[in-house]
């Protein structure tokens, strides 16, 4: 069970992987905790166990060190990796090379989907290629702020939502009514990457679904996001469960779906592999599902949406687990069948 991770999810990760952890059967498995701290150090399964809360490290494995090594053969004698990383170096495809280099099966999308499902600008280009709708953005890298700042609100107007281009939970994410708060915007999500987006507000619902399969993927019921404050913060997500999840989300047959199509194409078009939660809008006025984002490693705490979606399309937490770790382990087996020699 790998979490942690150095990013600002950090302490997210930690509430997924111990929301896994309880779910795991332990007739059928042997879990080993590997923590990643905030310095980006692997820390023993002893230490990684003592991150979990006291309920989550009864029968954890922590006699043995757990290792990977960039060798193929060379890792530690694991079946599977259940990555619970969330955001920079660890949903992005960095940790999912390294895993790839030591021949490792894991739970989730491989490099190039974790990678273009964590650059918000990559992913709604990708989107936009595959004729799919998304909502309308500007990409400003960091040393472009002052010359730029202004062109989001010239071309979309007032309010904008910034947000860093690859960070995921609503870190460093804000909304932007005038130019002050504009500004103050920029200047906040660049202290997390060197690549912002800006987008125009949506008057629309909040809707998500969540996707599962490698190849031939599905579709889960629809839920519904209603922010107390305003959008679906890192606190509502996370810390005080304010916000209010509809599932499943009041839509007709037709609009489910049209949007179970859609999740299932933006899937697809990001090259995603195992689970993502896609995230949308329903414009109000026009009635129209516009793509917000793509996550690749999607929250798994008690109150996260993707486990909640599944469980009501009848598929309970437990069993839902097991699935994602025989999808990582279907196309591990399939990739021993590639040629990498001549």
């Amino acid at each position: 069970m790998l979490f942690g991770g150095r990013s600002g999810e950090h302490e997210i990760s930690i509430r997924s992987a111990a929301s896994v952890i309880a779910a795991l059967d332990r007739q059928r498995y042997t879990v080993i905790p590997a923590a990643i701290d905030t310095r980006g150090l692997w820390l023993s399964p002893a230490a990684s166990a003592a991150l979990l809360p006291a309920e989550s490290q009864r029968d954890l494995s922590t006699s043995r060190d757990f290792r990977i090594d960039s060798q193929p053969g060379q890792s530690m004698d694991v079946d599977v990796v259940f990555t619970a990383l969330h955001g920079t170096f660890g949903e992005d495809g960095t940790v999912q090379g390294l895993l790839e280099l030591a021949d490792v099966a894991y739970v989730g999308s491989g490099v190039l989907g974790s990678s273009c499902g964590m650059d918000k600008d990559v992913m709604k280009r990708l989107f936009r290629e595959r004729g799919l709708p998304a909502v309308d953005h500007i990409a400003l890298l960091r040393h472009e702020i002052d010359l730029r700042w202004q062109e989001p609100a010239q071309r979309f107007g007032y309010p904008l939502f910034v947000k860093p281009a690859n960070l995921g939970s609503s870190v460093g994410i804000s909304k932007a009514n005038n130019e002050a708060e504009l500004r103050k915007s920029l200047k906040q999500a660049a202290q997390y990457d060197r690549k912002l987006v800006v987008e125009p507000a949506i008057d629309g619902r909040e809707i998500e679904l969540a996707v599962l399969g490698n190849d031939r993927p599905e579709a889960s019921v629809a839920g519904e996001i209603v922010p107390v404050s305003g959008f679906y913060s890192y606190d509502s997500k996370y810390l005080d469960d304010s916000a209010k999840l509809e599932i499943p989300a009041q839509l007709t047959a037709a609009q489910l779906a049209v949007a179970q199509r859609l999740a299932v194409d933006s899937f697809q078009a990001v090259n995603c592999r195992g689970l993502a939660r896609v995230d949308f809008f329903l414009e109000r006025q026009t009635g129209r599902f516009l793509l917000n984002e793509i996550n690749t490693i999607p929250g798994f705490t008690s109150i996260s949406m993707y486990p909640k979606l599944w469980e009501a399309s009848g598929l309970p937490y437990p069993r839902l687990v097991d699935r994602l770790i025989e999808l990582a382990l279907e196309r591990h087996a399939e990739k021993q069948t590639i040629r990498f020699e001549r």
